[in-house]
C-alpha cells in the first residue's frame, strides 16, 4: 500500500487554482507497487502496469487488403492491358507457401496471404477475365491493395504503454499481437463515508429533520466507473471521538480514505478536527465552484479527502480533482477531459479567481450549431440539475462572466466517466 510521510501535504498559502492542485498531487503522491497478471477478460479498465512489445509482426505477413489477384508488379507492361494466365488460389487461412506468382496472376480474398513473390494486387471489379486468362488494366501503383507485415505495429514496437488505462481497443490490440493475459496495477482500495447527524440510509423512514443519504451511492458509483474498489463505510455521526476512530480505522485498510460534508468551519463541521488528531490535514481553499470547501491530509500514510456536503459539489470536486489523485495512486497516466466548444444560449456572471462549473444542455440553434442553455436553478444541492443536464459549461478563473453568443468549454456527462 502507498504510504505517505505525516508532513508531504505541508502547504498552505492562498485560494489554490485547479492547475495548482492537480500539480501537488503530481508532485507528492506515491504509486501503488503491487502488480497482478489478469485475463484479457478481466483486463478491461484496469491501469497497465509495463510497457506491452509487440511479440510478432501485426499483421504477421503481407496479406492482400481486396478480393482480387495478385501479381507481380514487374509482369506488368507499361502502356495498355496485360492479359495474364490465372494459377492458384489463395483464400484467408491458407499458406502461400508453394504458390508463385511469377508470370502469372493469382485469384487471392482478402485477409490471405501473398505469394512470396507477388507485390500488388487488382481489385476483382477492375479486372476482365478472359477464360482462365485476366485482363488487368495500367495504372496501377506497385503495392496497391497488399498490407505488408507489421503494417499495424512493427514486432517490438510498443503496443500498450504503461499507465495506460486499458480499452475494449487495448484488449483487441494485445489479443492481435498474441497476448493472453496483462500486467495491471492493483485496484486501488478506497473508503467512502458520508458525515452527518440529518443522514439516513436510502429507503430508511426519514425522522423529522433527516435526509437520506445520496452523495455516499454517488461518490460510490462514480469511483467504481474509475476503476477503485470502493468499501463502503456508512455514515458517520457528528460525534469527534467516533469520526476520529472510523476515520482512523479505515486509513489502516485503504488507499485512500473519501468523505463527505463536515469539512467546512461550522460548529458543527468535526471532520477538520478529527483528521487533524489522528493525522495531518490541510485545507484546499479550492478556486472552484461548486466546491471550494475541498480538505486534503494523510492519516497513517493514507491520504485523505473531504468533499464538500452538497451533491453537485461532489460530483465537480470528483471530476477535477479526486479523478487526478486517483490516477497518481493508481499509477495511470493522468489526461484532464477534453472540452467540446459551444455557443452560449444564456448570460451568466462570476467573481473573477475562480473557476465556475454550470450545468447545461445542448440544443440546436437556429443556423444548426450546438448552444448551451443554462439549468434554470443553481443550488449545489439540485440533484435534477445532474439528472437533466447533458453537461457542465467550464468558465475560467479570469473571466468575470459568460454573455449569450459566446464560445464556452463543454464537458458532457456521458464522456467524463
Amino acid at each position: 500500500m502507498a504510504q505517505l510521510t505525516d508532513d508531504c501535504f505541508a502547504f498552505g498559502g492562498p485560494l489554490m487554482t485547479i492547475e495548482e492542485a492537480v500539480a501537488l498531487i503530481g508532485e507528492r503522491l506515491p504509486t501503488v507497487s503491487e502488480v497482478e497478471t489478469v485475463s484479457l477478460d478481466e483486463a478491461d479498465g484496469r491501469i497497465a502496469a509495463a510497457d506491452m512489445p509487440a511479440a510478432i509482426d501485426l499483421p504477421p505477413f503481407m496479406n492482400s487488403a481486396v478480393d482480387g489477384y495478385a501479381v507481380r508488379f514487374a509482369d506488368l507492361a507499361g502502356t495498355g492491358e496485360t492479359l495474364l494466365p490465372v494459377r492458384g488460389r489463395l483464400a484467408a487461412g491458407a499458406s502461400a507457401q508453394a504458390v508463385a506468382a511469377t508470370g502469372s496472376a493469382v485469384r487471392i480474398f482478402t485477409g490471405a496471404p501473398m505469394p512470396a513473390d507477388a507485390d500488388t494486387v487488382f481489385m476483382q471489379e477492375d479486372v476482365r477475365l478472359d477464360g482462365d486468362r485476366v485482363g488487368l488494366p495500367p495504372g496501377l501503383k506497385p503495392g496497391a491493395n497488399c498490407r505488408p507485415a507489421g503494417e499495424d505495429l512493427a514486432r517490438g514496437a510498443v503496443a500498450i504503454r504503461a499507465g495506460r488505462r486499458l480499452t475494449p481497443q487495448d484488449l483487441a490490440l494485445a489479443a492481435a499481437v498474441g497476448l493472453d493475459a496483462l500486467p495491471v496495477r492493483r485496484r486501488l482500495r478506497v473508503a467512502v463515508f458520508s458525515t452527518g447527524d440529518e443522514l439516513a440510509e436510502p429507503g430508511a423512514a426519514l425522522r423529522p429533520g433527516a435526509i437520506h443519504d445520496s452523495n455516499r451511492i454517488l461518490m460510490a458509483a462514480l469511483l467504481r466507473r474509475l476503476g477503485a474498489d470502493v468499501s463502503d463505510l456508512g455514515i458517520l455521526r457528528d460525534d469527534p471521538a467516533v469520526l476520529r476512530a472510523r476515520i482512523d480505522a479505515a486509513a489502516g485498510t485503504h488507499d485512500l480514505v473519501l468523505t463527505s460534508g463536515g469539512v467546512s468551519t461550522g460548529e458543527e463541521d468535526h471532520v477538520k478536527g478529527a483528521v487533524e488528531a489522528a493525522g495531518r490535514l490541510v485545507f484546499w481553499r479550492l478556486a472552484i465552484k461548486p466546491g471550494r470547501p475541498v480538505a486534503m491530509g494523510v492519516i497513517r500514510g493514507t491520504p485523505f479527502i473531504g468533499l464538500p456536503g452538497n451533491p453537485v459539489a461532489v460530483y465537480v470536486t470528483l471530476l477535477f480533482v479526486v479523478r487526478p489523485l486517483l490516477a497518481r495512486l493508481g499509477g495511470a497516466l493522468y489526461a484532464p477531459p477534453l472540452p467540446m466548444r459551444v455557443r452560449a444560449a444564456f448570460a451568466y456572471r462570476k467573481k473573477t479567481g475562480r473557476r465556475e462549473y454550470v450545468r447545461v444542455s445542448l440544443r440546436r440553434g437556429a443556423d444548426g450549431l450546438y448552444e448551451a442553455v443554462k439549468y434554470p436553478r443553481d443550488g449545489a444541492g439540485v440533484i435534477t440539475s445532474l439528472t437533466a443536464s447533458d453537461g457542465l459549461a467550464e468558465l475560467p478563473d479570469d473571466a468575470s462572466g459568460l454573455s449569450a453568443g459566446d464560445t464556452v468549454a463543454f464537458y458532457p456527462h456521458a464522456l467524463l466517466w
